[in-house]
């Protein structure tokens, strides 16, 4: 007979087959935007009606989307439903720009140079805080970091399991957090502009992808300092010894590469100093004319093609100069594969798109959000409780169903008025949500790259399993969760903003 599993290995295995058994996210939201028709049908005769937070006097029913009018319009928005899905836009030109860094090489480049060039008594700190800067480049630090944080820790005598483990950590426990804007910010921020305009269409309006920056650029190095501390005290002691045999060369940077980061370096300053010519100055083009002229401004409303462009022009010059880009067909050519890849993205948006629209059109979020910040408020659910509570039921979900986008169209239109009525911004319930998200990615065995990492550390331990790894990483995750959290609540005690215009409380 076998050995008898313990409780967490059971718990790993409920996980497992659950997610398994969960459709894809595709048809998922088909299914919701389905099951949105028929409670339309089914609840709209009973004449439930709340009054609008944002109109006074007015009333709101749920609309009946099975009726005559209601077929009418499923047929008729569909394509604009698709089209106008709040992050199909933005995702996709922001990944035009990081597309071209990424696949040029500029992207791998930038972190072998800034991992290798790190002294050997703070690799582990500098390994969390590359991975968590990799976020800017989307999923391209999964591919190259864990990989080569083991094989730094092989070179210098420690654990490689260590090494990948921090890496990891970094890139998918830290995915939220980061000095710069990038497409997360930009996918998250319009689904809560989404949610927002729910409740009050003229402060969705206002309201920037930038919405985190402060908090998401703070964080940065509170999780580069717990995730160096739990590798170091917890996961590397836990590990011991390294005996296996595989060993690697860490290839370094070539001259061309050196000379490509050069010239794109200097390529980012210069972007970076005409885009500031275009908000900074008095009458400049994009600055804003109100009380703050810069975070009120066409700039901050602009900042998805800012983005895209800030990463276009160094990855076009990092490609010249190594001739990873020849002429412009290599250009169509990457642009065209990076497209490519984001081709489940495009079908997710086209059910996940309907799924919004009729949740919206029925009036079911808005109803939903002001019965459910009643019962809220009748049970005394407010305050630092009320966003704990959040944070839990966000990180539990995202244990079974990966996807931070998917999971977030379907939570945005729900919560973010929930939390309106209770006198919460959309900012902070966006930013709560990316801390359960990304804190709890790493004990996901449902997560898109949690069979890479595995395959990976595979290279040195032969029996690594979904178990092993997740047993690994859980110290980071809950450390992570209770730590970010923590810094949260501070945050709001002070009632600083979260980003540009970005309040705690809304009004």
């Amino acid at each position: 007979m076998g050995k008898k599993k313990g409780i967490f290995q059971r718990s790993l295995d409920g996980v497992e087959v659950v997610g398994n058994k969960l459709p894809h996210p595709v048809t998922l939201f088909a299914i919701l935007a389905l099951l949105v028709l028929l409670l339309s049908a089914a609840l709209s005769p009973l004449g439930i009606s709340v009054e609008h937070p944002g109109e006074e006097g007015e009333m709101v029913e749920i609309k009946n989307l099975l009726n005559g009018e209601g077929i009418n319009y499923i047929f008729s928005s569909m394509t604009d439903n698709f089209i106008g899905f709040a992050p199909l836009g933005v995702v996709l030109l922001t990944m035009l720009g990081i597309g071209i860094a990424e696949r040029a090489g500029l992207i791998s480049a930038i972190l072998r140079g800034f991992v290798l060039a790190v002294p050997n008594r703070f690799i582990t700190i500098g390994l969390v805080f590359a991975g968590i800067m990799s976020s800017v480049a989307s999923d391209a630090g999964y591919v190259v970091l864990p990989p080569l944080g083991a094989l730094l820790f092989a070179a210098v005598g420690r654990h490689p399991l260590a090494g990948l483990a921090a890496a990891f950590a970094g890139v998918s426990g830290g995915f939220s957090a980061n000095l710069v804007l990038s497409g997360t910010d930009a996918l998250l921020g319009e689904l809560t502009i989404a949610g927002a305009a729910i409740v009050d269409p003229a402060y969705a309006e206002g309201m920037s992808i930038a919405m985190n920056w402060w908090f998401i650029a703070a964080s940065v190095f509170l999780l580069t300092i717990i995730g160096a501390w739990v590798t170091e005290r917890i996961v590397e002691p836990r590990l011991g010894e390294y005996k296996g045999e595989y060993r690697e060369k860490v290839e370094k940077l070539t001259s061309l590469e050196k000379k490509g980061l050069a010239w794109a370096v200097v390529s980012i300053v210069v972007s970076l100093i005409l885009a500031a010519l275009l908000v900074l100055p008095e009458g400049a083009p994009m600055r804003g004319t109100g009380e703050r002229p810069i975070i009120e401004s066409p700039f901050m409303s602009s900042l998805v093609p800012i983005i895209a462009i800030l990463f276009f022009i160094p990855g076009l010059v990092y490609g010249i100069v190594t001739k990873a880009v020849k002429n412009d067909k290599d250009v169509a050519y990457q642009l065209s594969d990076t497209m490519a890849s984001m081709g489940m993205f495009i079908v997710l948006a086209f059910t996940a798109g309907q799924f919004v629209a009729y949740f919206n059109e029925s009036n079911m979020g808005l109803v939903l959000g002001v019965y459910g910040a009643d019962f809220l408020q009748n049970i005394n659910l407010t305050g630092i409780p009320l966003v704990l509570v959040f944070i839990i039921i966000a990180a539990f979900i995202n244990i079974f169903i990966g996807s931070a986008s998917a999971k977030w169209a379907m939570m945005a239109p729900i919560f973010v008025p929930i939390m309106m009525q209770l006198g919460y911004s959309p900012e902070l319930t966006q930013m709560a949500y990316r801390i359960a998200d990304s804190s709890t990615n790493i004990i996901s065995p449902l997560m898109t790259y949690f069979a890479i990492i595995i395959a990976f550390a595979q290279k040195y331990d032969k029996k690594m399993g979904i178990g092993t790894l997740v047993s690994t990483m859980i110290p980071y995750s809950i450390f992570f969760l209770v730590g970010w959290t923590l810094m949260l609540i501070v945050w709001m005690l002070f009632g600083v903003e979260l980003g540009p215009g970005a309040p705690i409380l809304y009004e």
